[in-house]
This record gives structure tokens, sequence and C-alpha cells, in this order.
């Protein structure tokens, strides 16, 4: 009898896990509810319908045919997850009315004017977008209210908007043509963004990914082609985006390409970055930006906050005008109307290795500073960068605006007093086995250090001209090693020095000029 009763009690158990398995897994076709992919019907409701069963049920997955299905705002829920089927696409309908405005309990800046989404989660746990459709959003057909900021962000929706939310897979599906941003993820926690391909030139502000205070992100295999921010890591609140790793991705901009900030409240911490394509974007007319981006890599902190810990390896860059770019500046920009003035920000522990670029232009690369916010322990290393070339010696010696409020931009101190890299108010800078040409002359030098301390130059390969004053250009620095680097061509100096420059250690370089080691030709 006792064997019995433990047999029919193990059944028992066995049935009511069943059961328990099959009300957690509850999937919906939308079709049960009534929406119809014939392209015409606007199925916004039987689609919030089938998320509402779905999530009532326990969960599981809210199914899209083949078909063409028109929808407004839908709000996904805890435990489900949207899969759109091969041949499947979700179309957001035209009209901005359709799209109700959102609250969220995340304050933000734009939390005024960005509350718009096709599909909008908020607290939501467990859910997710997959599958091989599309969904597309129709960004053309919305208009720009105004030219006066902040209110031309209005009325234009997210395709996708996660808030505040917890373990969010978004993988496979094809993103195209969001009035705004395409996707922005503010505030959530264990985020994955894997092999989904994006196409974003249908209106202004068309970024591609937008990172926003979110921790635990992992983004890999991501194909995509923006016309302003491709991948974008931002700050709007007080949250800083953390742990994040971004992989295997080939991203196109005609802004930038990779890209930290503008915004930087709380800023950015613990990321890497590896195994990355920047291209030419497919699309030759611009909105925004060139047609072959703005920069590659732009790092930018404007509005306080923190960038520390930011690992990027393995990188190609083809084309944008400005490869690298990091920028401390002191915008100063409130995230919300009664926030505190944010303090200026801090920027440490960055490091770049194994970079190609090629096809940039006159500019150059840069990192900058601010006399009373230094840019921290910085090294670059195994990176090779080919520009257009263009100007003349003197441009050497052209004294840059400080711009600390400026809106940041890879180009915006114009083209600058290097033509491979400059760097001003850093401490703790090392370049390593670094390789500068240009395709057309350029009379600039390689390098230029300024107000910068603790630094290291070490096996740089670095083109010059026979009009080039220098290869080398160090103004007002203090504490550096220049060692086993190489100028084949004849600039007329190796090393020029201005202002104060102290306990610098000159020794083992190849220059024309140089008749030894020991003899390293410099100008003061």
């Amino acid at each position: 009898m006792l064997k019995l009763f433990l047999i029919m009690r193990n059944y028992l158990f066995i049935l009511l896990t069943s059961i328990s398995i099959l009300t957690r897994a509850a999937d919906v076709e939308v079709t049960t509810y009534g929406a119809k992919g014939d392209g015409l019907t606007v199925n916004t409701t039987a689609i919030q319908k089938s998320i509402d069963a779905c999530a009532a049920s326990g969960g599981g997955k809210v199914i899209f045919p083949a078909g063409h299905f028109m929808s407004a705002t839908v709000v996904l829920k805890s435990n489900v997850t949207l899969y759109l089927s091969d041949g499947c696409t979700l179309t957001g309908v035209k009209g901005a009315a359709n799209y109700p405005y959102q609250q969220v309990s995340i304050p933000f800046y734009g939390e005024n004017w960005a509350k718009q989404a096709l599909i909008f989660a908020h607290k939501a746990e467990n859910i997710g977008i997959e599958g091989p459709g599309t969904i597309d959003g129709q960004g053309a057909s919305f208009e720009i209210n105004t030219i006066k900021k902040p209110d031309r962000y209005m009325n234009r929706p997210y395709l996708i908007w996660f808030v505040a939310c917890k373990k969010v897979s978004v993988k496979q599906v094809h993103l195209r043509n969001s009035a705004f941003w395409m996707q922005h993820y503010l505030g959530c926690e264990d985020v994955v963004i894997d092999g989904i391909s994006i196409w974003n030139h249908s209106n202004k502000n068309n970024d591609m990914i937008d990172i926003d205070g979110c921790k635990n992100v992992r983004i890999t295999n991501v194909n995509g082609d923006s016309d302003d921010d491709g991948l974008t890591l931002k700050s709007t609140s007080k949250l800083i985006s953390e742990n994040i790793v971004i992989s295997n991705c080939v991203f196109s901009s005609h802004c930038n390409g990779l890209k930290f900030g503008t915004e930087s409240t709380g800023g950015f911490r613990n990321v890497t970055i590896s195994n990355i394509v920047i291209k030419p974007s497919a699309q030759l007319t611009t909105i925004y930006g060139k047609p072959a981006g703005n920069s590659g890599i732009s790092l930018e902190m404007v509005d306080g906050g923190i960038m520390e810990n930011i690992s990027i390896s393995n990188v190609v860059i083809d084309g944008p005008q400005v490869p690298l770019f990091i920028r401390l500046g002191n915008r100063a920009r409130k995230h919300t109307d009664n926030a505190a003035d944010p303090g200026i920000g801090v920027a440490r522990n960055i490091h770049i290795s194994n970079v190609t670029a090629t096809g940039a232009d006159i500019t150059g690369s840069s990192v900058i500073g601010l006399e009373n916010a230094i840019i921290e322990n910085v090294s670059l290393s195994n990176i090779s960068i080919s520009s257009s070339g263009g100007a003349k010696a003197d441009a050497m010696f052209r004294k840059l605006e400080t711009l600390a409020d400026h809106y940041p931009e890879a180009t915006m101190f114009g083209p600058l007093p290097a033509y491979g890299l400059y760097v001003k108010h850093v401490k703790g800078i090392r370049l390593n086995d670094i390789r500068l040409s240009f395709t057309g002359d350029d009379e600039r030098p390689a390098i230029a250090l300024e107000n910068t301390s603790d630094f290291e130059l070490r096996g740089l390969n670095m083109a010059s001209t026979a009009n080039t004053n220098t290869a080398v250009y160090l103004k007002n620095v203090a504490n550096g090693f220049v060692t086993a680097n190489t100028v084949y061509t004849p600039a007329k100096y190796f090393i020029w020095k201005e202002g104060a420059v102290g306990n610098v250690s000159v020794s083992n370089n190849q220059h024309p000029k140089i008749k030894s080691v020991s003899n390293q030709t410099t100008k003061k």
C-alpha cells in the first residue's frame, strides 16, 4: 500500500509539474485574437489582447505568422516574447496621435519630449523580440514640428523603448525606419542584443542603438546602418551605463560609428568592445553628417559623470573623417529641470588597441581634456592611421579655442596641430607601436603633445615631408619617454620643444638627421 501511495504521489507531482510548465509557456498567435496580416487592418487591439492573454497565462511567445501587420503602440508585458516569423512585417501606422505618451519612473534628459514608441515596456521582466521577421516604423512619414530644440523631437516615436526592464532579449529581427532613435534601452538590466540588422535612414535623430544607464549588457553580431549615431552608450539620467560587452559587429553611420555620449550624467564604466568593423554607409544621401561618417570612435564626457575602465580592441575603421576622438569637456547640461548643475566629469583608464583606420580626412585624431579636468591613464597601442593630409607647416602653431561648453564633435576644433594624434591636458598616456601616414602631403607633425605629463612614445612609425618642421611636437610637457621611434622621411627636426619641457628622455630613435642613438636632433 505504501509503495502504491508513493507511485501515485510521484505521478501526481509529474502531472502538476507538466501543467505548470504548460501554463508558463502558453504561446499565442496574434490571429487568434483577430489580427490580419493584410497590410491594411490596424491590429493594435488584437496584438495587445494577444500580449495580455499570454502574460496572464504565465508567459510565452506572441507569434506573428507570415504577413503584413499594421499597428500603433503596443505594451509588452513580463514573460512575453514577440516572435516575428519569416515573411512577417510589423509596420507602425502613420500619425503621431496613434502613439500615446508614456510615463516612466526614471527622470532623464528627454522626459518632456521623448514619450512615444511602437513597442513599449516599463518595469517588465523576461521580455523579448525575436525571429527573422521585420519591424518597420515608417519613420519618414513623421514631421518635425519645429526647428527649435527640444520641441523638434516631439511626436516622433522610437521603434522600441524599454525602460527599467530586466532580462531583455532582442535577437535576429530586422529593424527598419524609425521616426526617432531606433531603440532606446533606459535603466534596464541584463540585456542581450544578438544577430539583429538595422537600417535607419528615414528621419532626423536616426540613431541605431542607444544603451542608456543600463547594466549587464551584451551586444553581439549586429549589422547596422544609420544616418545619426551608430552604437551609442548614453547616460541621460543618474544611472551609469556599466558592465557592457560589445563584439563581432559591423556598423555604418553618417555621424559616429561607435559613441559614448553626448549625455554623460551618470557616466560609463566597465565596458569592453572588440572585433568591430566601422565602414561607410550604403546610403549616400545624408540628413546629418557625411556619407562615410564623422568619426569612427568618439568617447565624450561633457555633462559630468565618470568614464572609466574602457577597453576597445580589434577595430577596423574605413572612411570616417576622424578615426578617434576622446573629449572631456564641461557643457554641464542638467538631465532634468530641477536637477543640480553637474560638476566636471572624470575620464580615466581608457585602453584602445589593434586598430586599423583608413580614409580619414585632414582633421586628425585627438585626446583632449581641460586644464582643470585632466584625462588620466590612456593607452593606445598597435594602431595604424592613414589620413588624406593637406595641411601646411604653420598649422602646427595653431592655437585651439578651449570650447569647454560646446557640443562635442570630432571635427569641432578644425584641423589639429598634428595630422596623426593631438594630445592635450592628459596625465599618463602611452602610445606604443603606432603607424601614422597620409595619402597626400601633410606638413604638420605626426604627434603633438601639449600640457601633458607622464607620457611614453615608443615604437612609432611616422611619415613627414621636407617642409615638415618636426615629427614630434612637445609643448609644456613633463616626465616622458620618447624611444625607439622611426621617421624615415625628411622632417626638419625629430622633436620640437616649446614652453616648459622637463624630465623628458629621448633615446634610440631613427631619423635622417640623427647621427647616433645618443644624439637625438631636436628643436627648442
